[in-house]
């Protein structure tokens, strides 16, 4: 609807005329010089606009410049033709991934279902465990043991992947001559909960335990560093909030139940979404560091096959670019449907 003279013009009784109202002129003259203040802004804080720079191009080159050969995802496979000159093959990478009937097809819903199962068990049981330790965390009375406590699960954060996976192999590997078997399997072994044969053999080259094995690890090593953001947000709740519980009778547990959860529901909410959003962005290196061919069925994802069939053998990457485009395009409305059902059910949202 266009606006009309009154909307933004003052009538002039003397003059019997319409007459620019002064917070109109003021916003005109914003308007006009907009560029300039911003120029100005700029100069004033240029070192700060100068540390962005670094990170800009980081996102340009490896983040937006590599969406140029998503178009691989409906052009003729050719390694060696530039993507600019191949034909175009429309949907039929896609239409061989969800309804070829060959086995590739069958391995891409084989992969596709293992990422959202190991996404799934990784937010049913590795998100809560933050928000626990950060609860945990602010009990602690001592500013010295809450530091030590905070350091030695921060810890694990800062090893690489391949150092963690590493860990992890020692501590299940297979029996042998010369080593014996891994302390884990040893333990397990002992207490009856799986067979020598279960324990001799390796529980990474068991399906049925690298599930398992995955989760309990992903949770070791990024549990304490998540917990940052709940502690923050638990650290900044105002004292009288937990005066007037504790006038009313409220214990330690009713406390964390009737003033920290609520105070920090928001900021639950926002992390869940984003949680959501990544549910099928699982690292595929520390899958592809832990895995091996015998535990493909429950193991294998998408961006492991994507990384096979692509880097393989007999490469296809136009196969390979259209299995991460169809699980980035379900991540993206996994997002957006995380989103508008937080946005109505608690009023909290991304955007």
């Amino acid at each position: 609807m266009k606006d009309r003279a009154v909307d933004f013009l003052e009538f002039d009784r003397e003059a019997q005329v319409y007459r620019i109202s002064p917070e109109q002129a003021v916003r005109d003259d914003v308007e006009k010089h907009y560029w300039r203040h911003v120029g100005l802004t700029v100069m004033k804080d240029w070192r700060l606009y100068l540390m962005l720079v670094p990170m800009l191009l980081v996102f340009l080159f490896w983040r937006y410049f590599p969406m140029y050969e998503l178009l691989g995802c409906f052009k003729v496979s050719d390694d060696v033709v530039p993507v600019s000159q191949q034909l175009f093959s429309g949907f039929s990478y896609f239409k061989r991934l969800l309804a070829g009937g060959d086995d590739l097809s069958m391995q891409f819903w084989r992969a596709l279902r293992n990422t959202f199962i190991l996404s799934f068990y990784g937010l049913c049981f590795g998100f809560p465990i933050p928000i626990i330790l950060a609860l945990f965390f602010n009990e602690i009375r001592s500013n010295a043991a809450r530091s030590i406590y905070q350091v030695l699960t921060y810890l694990p954060k800062f090893m690489s992947t391949v150092v963690m996976t590493s860990l992890v192999t020692m501590l299940v590997k297979q029996g042998s001559l010369t080593t014996g078997m891994g302390i884990i399997n040893q333990a397990l072994s002992n207490l009856g909960l799986i067979s020598n044969e279960v324990a001799n053999a390796g529980l990474l080259n068991n399906p049925s335990f690298f599930r398992s094995i995955y989760q309990i690890s992903g949770i070791w090593e990024s549990a304490g560093y998540d917990s940052i953001v709940f502690f923050a947000a638990i650290i900044a709740i105002s004292p009288t909030s937990y005066e007037a519980a504790q006038i009313d009778g409220a214990d330690k547990m009713a406390q964390m139940r009737y003033v920290v959860l609520p105070s920090i529901l928001s900021t639950i909410v926002i992390m869940l979404i984003t949680r959501i959003g990544s549910l099928l962005n699982i690292g595929y290196e520390k899958v592809l560091l832990l895995y091996n061919s015998n535990t493909y069925v429950t193991a294998d994802v998408v961006s492991t096959l994507a990384n096979r069939v692509g880097m393989g053998s007999n490469p296809q990457p136009g196969i390979a670019a259209a299995a991460e485009m169809m699980n980035n395009v379900i991540g993206m409305l996994l997002v957006i449907g995380a989103n508008t059902i937080a946005r109505k059910a608690s009023n909290t949202s991304l955007y």
